[in-house]
Order: C-alpha cells, then structure tokens, then sequence
C-alpha cells in the first residue's frame, strides 16, 4: 500500500473515529439526563476520540518512512562482501544504489557481481515485510487509539480541555518548525560563508570593486582571475531597486489614496482588480516586455538624443551611449510589477483608519486633502511602510527581469542606462550546472546569500525604527 492510500486511510478512519465518539457522548449523556449534564459538548468528545485516532496513526507512519530506510540497510549491509563495507561512503552509496535498482527490476545481477546475489535478496524480502506491515501496524494502531479514546468519554471527563491542549501544542510545533526553519536556513548559509572566507579574505570581498568569480584550473590559463569584490553587486541592486521604488511608490501609494478616499465604488470596484492582476503576471512575461520592448525603446530614445545634441553641438548628448541592456530597463519594468505590493497594503491599511478620525477632522474646518495629510496619512504610516519595506525586498530579490533586461555585466556604475547585475542573479549563475561545493566560485553564492540578508535585516531594523518614531509623534 502506498503512503498516500495509507493516509487516505486514516483520514477515513479519524471521519469514522469522530461519529463514533460523538455517538459515544450521546449514549453516556442518556443515563443521566441529556447533553446539557456533561462536561463538555458532543463535538468536544468527538474531536477528542478522532484525536486519539489520528494522532498515533500519523505517527507510526511518520517515524516508519524516516526509520525503515536505515535499518533495512543496516540489515542488508550485513550481508555484503567484507571489501564492499570497507568502500568510501560515495562508491558504498553507488553500490546500494546499483542493489536498489536489481530489485526495482532495472539491470541484472551480473552487472555488478553474483556475490552480492545475498543482498539482492535480503533487499527484496526486507522490503515485502515493510510494505506489508506497516499498513497493518498503522490500521491496528489507530483502531486502538479509538478503542481508547471512546473509554475516555464519560460524563464528568471535560475533552474541551484535551482537544483544545492538543491544538495549542500543534500551533506551539508549527511556529517553532517556521522559527527552527529560518534559523537552519541562516546556519547553513553562515557555514558555508565562512567556508568561503577560508579561501577569499573577508575585506576582499565586502570592499572589493571587481566581481570575477571564475577561476583559473590550471595554472597556463588566464582571463579566470577569481575576483570575489562584491561592489558592483550591490551597486547593481540598489541601483534597480532605487529606480524601481522610484516608480513604484508614488504610483502605488497616491493609487491607494484615491481608491480610498476619492474614488467612488463603482470605480473602486473596477480600478482595485485592474491593479491586482500586475501582481499575478509571471516574472518571465515582464522579462520579456522589458526585453523586447522596454529596453529597444530606451536605446532608440538614446540614440535619438545622441543624435540630435551632435546636430546641436551639444557635448554630453552628443557622447551619450545606451547599452542595449540596462539598469533602467530593468527598473522600470520592475516597479511596475511591484505597483500592486505598494497600492494593495496601502490601501488597506489607510481603509483601517477609523472613520471617527476623519469626521473628527472635517468637525474642526478641516479641507480632506488636510485630513489625508495631517491625519489618515500619519495613522496609516506604519502599514504603508510596511508595503514599501515588501516591495523593497520583492525588488532586491528579483531575478528575471534582471537577466533579461539588464543583463550579466557586473559593471559598478551609477550610470542607468550601461548594463549592471544584481547579488541573486551571481547566486543563480554560481549555482547553475554541475559544480563542486569545495571552490570559492560555488561558496561565493552563500557569501551573497548572507550577504544580502545582513543588507535586508538592515533595511527592516531602519524601517522599524521609522515607524516607531513617526508612531510616537502620532501617539
């Protein structure tokens, strides 16, 4: 029986455990006078005999999928050829993968030997018994933990209290696999940057104005220098955020205040999912418009004004030189992607300002654009920091539009019309194709990795510090 079939099988279970249980409660209610006499709801007792069904189910299937696959190796390694045990972890892992496949029925025996003829076969009848018992291991737990949560159900026994002790733990372990997620996430990336640090000095890195990361691998090569500066890098990011925030932001947050406070609901109704449908549309498709649209446009407007300040005598018109990709291309593309994350939230959160602040306002002569300035603006502040914060990070974190419209240069430059790139788009080409995780090239997309969350950690902790100071005023 496959685990999905095997799950199924216990939801359908738990559904059966719940009738029963509630069937249970009513039954114990009769002697003594009807439902209002126990000490807590019908449902309570059923959720609580489903509970008991439920749980110890999932958990045999859970610790049998994480434990069957170690021990029935244990078990076949014992019968392995002594030369085969003693074999590096990597080819020893080859082997068992060459076994796993004979029993699959991929390959022969003699592919790999008759001596490992015995393995073969323990492999075979070791994974019969598993797929054999765990259903029924599983089946005969949760029709006990049934049995034993009906003999729980009785009139004086409160299972408000139980079933609701149990959901408080289950928040309690899923806030803590979302705080334990994040915090493995920040250690794997902080090893293996300090890997990197072993092989690239630290202030090499975080001063350094030249990003090369190929390497030379014999010592006749050259144009592979190794350079890990990531400068441009983030020049390159803040310059397309920058010029995307730039877009994105008055758009976003007058969009907001119009839909909020000007426009009627006929309007709203219509304008508020028009805007939303931006935040739908694939990164690729914007890729594309920024490639073939925007950034040819943008050439061709250079090459225009080239033109026309060298008839004119005008100097620096006349040396202006647009890349055919570009930082700006890419910024403008992206912050109309990013409209939606700014308009949305804001407006929002400028909706949740009490209706009493506004008639408060206008009581005291109060014009609405006043009102909005002086009154919703500030009590809205902290949301509509919020939103910008999220659009920042959706723009700092952006790839494809990058690739496609601004290229793979990293050029360090303030200029927006040469071609920059940004630190995840370096993160994705270290990463891309077959690369060994012991070079400086491969660790060097951790380095950026940690890199780029210290630079977002500190545009979170600035922008708390914003909010808390203008809240203060407000307050």
């Amino acid at each position: 029986m496959s685990i999905t079939s095997l799950l199924l099988v216990i939801l359908l279970g738990t559904v059966a455990a719940y009738f029963l249980g509630d069937a249970r409660s009513r039954q114990v209610a009769k002697p003594i006078g009807g439902v209002r006499h126990l000490a807590a709801l019908p449902s309570y007792y059923a959720s609580m005999v489903s509970l008991w069904a439920l749980i110890p189910g999932l958990a045999v299937v859970l610790f049998w999928s994480i434990f069957d696959g170690p021990i029935i190796e244990s078990l076949v390694r014992g019968v392995l050829p002594i030369e085969t045990k003693n074999l590096p972890p990597e080819q020893f892992g080859l082997v068992m993968s060459q076994i796993h496949n004979i029993v699959a029925g991929v390959g022969s025996i003699e592919q790999i030997g008759l001596e490992y003829q015995p393995a073969v076969q323990r492999l075979q009848s070791l994974e019969k018994v598993s797929s054999a018992w765990m259903p029924i291991l599983t089946i005969i737990v949760l029709v006990l933990g049934c049995l034993m949560g009906l003999a729980a159900v009785t009139a004086k026994r409160n299972a408000r209290y139980s079933v609701e002790r149990i959901f408080n733990i289950t928040l309690f372990v899923c806030s803590s696999i979302a705080i334990f997620t994040t915090l493995g996430i920040i250690l794997s990336v902080l090893f293996e940057s300090l890997r990197f640090f072993e092989k690239v000095p630290f202030f090499d890195f975080v001063f350094g104005t030249h990003w090369s990361p190929q390497i030379a691998i014999r010592a006749d090569q050259t144009g592979a220098s190794g350079s890990f500066g990531v400068i441009p890098l983030i020049a390159g990011t803040l310059l397309i955020s920058f010029i995307a925030l730039l877009i994105a932001v008055p758009i976003g947050l007058m969009s907001a205040i119009y839909l909020s406070e000007y426009a009627s609901t006929r309007v709203r109704n219509i304008v508020k999912p028009a805007l939303e449908v931006l935040a739908g549309v694939p990164t690729v498709v914007y890729g594309f418009f920024a490639a073939l649209t925007v950034a040819p446009s943008i050439r061709h407007w250079g090459d225009a004004a080239r033109d026309w300040g060298a008839a004119n005598d005008i100097a620096w018109l006349a040396g202006l030189s647009v890349s055919s990709e570009s930082a700006l291309a890419a910024g403008i593309v992206m912050g109309i992607m990013i409209i939606p994350f700014v308009s949305s939230l804001s407006d929002d959160v400028i909706n949740a300002v009490p209706q009493s602040l506004r008639n408060g306002s206008f009581g005291l002569g109060a014009t609405q654009s006043e009102t909005i300035r002086k009154v919703i603006f500030p009590a809205a502040l902290p949301g509509i920091v919020g939103g910008v914060l999220l659009a920042a990070s959706r723009a700092i974190g952006e790839t494809m539009i990058v690739v496609m419209a601004a290229g793979l240069a990293a050029n360090l430059t303030i200029n927006p019309l040469e071609a920059v790139t940004t630190v995840t788009v370096q993160i994705v080409t270290l990463l891309v194709g077959d690369q060994e995780f012991d070079s400086a090239k491969t660790l060097a997309a951790f380095a950026l990795g940690l890199f780029l969350f210290v630079i977002t950690l500190a545009l979170n902790v600035i922008a708390l510090r914003v909010v808390k100071k203008y809240r203060e005023q407000y307050d």
